[in-house]
C-alpha cells in the first residue's frame, strides 16, 4: 500500500528538524521561518505567543534578555508516529516527545522529559506550523524530585537541631 502523503511527511519531518536545530542554536529565526505569521505557540510554562513578534519577545525574555531566566535551552525531539492528515490533506497533526536540557541563570542544568503537539497547514503550497504546544508533567518531574529531597533534608536538619536543643535545655535545667 502506497502512502499518498509520503512526500508531505518528508517535508513535515524536515520542519521538525529545522525547528529543533533553531532551538538548539539558541536562535528562533529558523523556527519562525517554518511558522505561519498567525501561528500560536503555547510554551511549556503555559504562556501563549501569537505571531513572530510575540514568539521572539518570549524567547528574548526567557533566554536572551538582560533579566533572562535561562542561559540556554536545548532539545531532542522525536515523533510519536506518522502525522495524521485531515480534510483534503492540507492540514496535519503530529505529536511527540522531547528530551530537554535547561540551564537556568541561577543554578546548574537539569533535564526534563516533555511532550509536544503541532498543527501544520499547507498554505500557498508550503507547509507552515499554525499551532505548537509544549508541555511537561507538572506532577512528576526532576524539579519536584529536587524539591522533595530539599524538604527532607531541611526536615531532618530541623529535627536534629530540635533534638540537640532539647537535650541541651534539659542539661541546663537539671
Amino acid at each position: 500500500m502506497t502512502d499518498s502523503h509520503a512526500q508531505d511527511r518528508e517535508q513535515l519531518i524536515q520542519i521538525l528538524r529545522d525547528v529543533e536545530a533553531s532551538i538548539n542554536a539558541q536562535s528562533l529565526d529558523g523556527m519562525v521561518q517554518q511558522m505561519d505569521p498567525n501561528a500560536t505557540v503555547v510554551w511549556a510554562n503555559g504562556e501563549v505567543s501569537r505571531g513572530p513578534a510575540e514568539i521572539f519577545a518570549y524567547y528574548d525574555r526567557m533566554v536572551k534578555g538582560k533579566d533572562r531566566i535561562l542561559k540556554s535551552y536545548t532539545t531532542k525531539a522525536t515523533l510519536s508516529g506518522p502525522a495524521r492528515f485531515l480534510a483534503d490533506g492540507t492540514v496535519a497533526i503530529a505529536d511527540g516527545s522531547m528530551e530537554d536540557e535547561f540551564t537556568p541563570t541561577f543554578r546548574g542544568p537539569f533535564k526534563l522529559q516533555s511532550r509536544w503537539s503541532t498543527t501544520i497547514a499547507k498554505i500557498d503550497g508550503q507547509w507552515k506550523v499554525v499551532g505548537l504546544h509544549l508541555s511537561a508533567n507538572v506532577f512528576n518531574n526532576v524539579l519536584l524530585d529536587e524539591a522533595k529531597r530539599a524538604l527532607m533534608m531541611v526536615g531532618a536538619g530541623a529535627l536534629a537541631v530540635g533534638v540537640f536543643l532539647g537535650w541541651l535545655l534539659g542539661r541546663l535545667l537539671s
